[in-house]
């Protein structure tokens, strides 16, 4: 049998998340077309008869803008040096510049196993994929590059035999029945964040941290969710909140659905808006908020 981790690497909105979630075959991971969308480091865990792959996904490459986008590039940048293999995840969409083919090197060079899937084919024109991956070898990348559509399932089973080929042998980490390290408790949290994100437009989904207070199960299997959402100034918990309450009702009322999704079970949720004033400059704030460095 084959086992190993595998850091899955890319540019903001370059489609990791949705990739990892596409081959794991559940929701492991949290998705909009914003960066920053992943923060932490997320396992998710595909077994099958001879392998098992922990895909680890790792927050999307851009530059630092505050204490806490500069932690999460710390984490990515750990996570690569420490994993039997690398998945670097490029948007095909977006063509292929110098700096993408740098930044492959860089990973490349690092003296661990690692291949290029170049995402999002099924909303491209076709004839530029041979150029692109041409542009990549011609760089000097020195990594196989597999073109595959996540949302269309376009050449996913591929991209799985190779990753798994590049694992060592060994036995399985988990039980089988585990697709993620991550606890119900964590994902209500992250599937909150997820519905602001998609909801509110500029700068106040980065902003914003989410925080549950009351996570408890009942004898009659519903679930109490209490939480708070956290943002940075008190205009953008105005924001937040809407007219009469309307905006936060509705990103609330989604969330809960995914949540009752999740669980499978009845979900009674109780949300808050918070402010915490610059709190991804803060480190004390960011610890309490549960970003902090393991």
């Amino acid at each position: 049998m084959r086992s190993g981790t595998v850091a899955v690497i890319g540019k903001a909105n370059a489609g990791k998340s949705t990739l990892i979630n596409v081959l794991v075959g559940e929701k492991v991971a949290i998705v909009s077309p914003k960066p920053q969308t992943t923060r932490d480091r997320i396992l998710g865990i595909l077994t099958r008869e001879n392998y098992q792959i922990v895909f680890a996904d790792t927050p999307g490459i851009y530059k630092q803008r505050n204490a806490l986008t500069g932690l999460m590039m710390k984490t990515t940048e750990t996570t690569a040096r420490d994993v039997d293999a690398i998945l670097f995840v490029h948007d095909g969409h977006a063509g292929v510049r110098e700096e993408d083919t740098e930044l492959m090197k860089k990973y490349a060079e690092l003296g661990v196993p690692m291949i290029v899937a170049y995402t999002k084919i099924d909303i491209m024109q076709k004839e530029r994929i041979p150029e692109d991956v041409k542009a990549i070898f011609d760089a000097g990348v020195t990594a196989d590059v597999y073109p595959v559509s996540a949302r269309k399932g376009m050449r996913i089973a591929q991209l799985e035999a190779a990753i798994a080929g590049m694992l060592p042998e060994g036995e399985a980490f988990y039980p089988e029945d585990i697709v993620s390290d991550r606890s119900d408790k964590f994902m209500v949290a992250e599937l909150m964040r997820e519905k602001i994100l998609l909801k509110y437009e500029k700068e106040i989904p980065h902003g914003v941290a989410v925080v549950v207070n009351t996570f408890e199960k009942h004898e009659n299997g519903t679930y109490e969710v209490n939480l708070d959402i956290v943002c940075e100034k008190k205009n953008h918990k105005a924001i937040l909140i809407g007219k009469q309450g309307a905006a936060l009702k509705e990103v609330a009322s989604f969330a809960r659905k995914d949540m009752e999704k999740l669980l499978g079970a009845k979900v009674f949720l109780t949300v808050y808006v918070k402010v915490r004033e610059d709190w991804r400059d803060r480190g004390s704030l960011m610890k309490e908020l549960g970003y902090f460095e393991e």
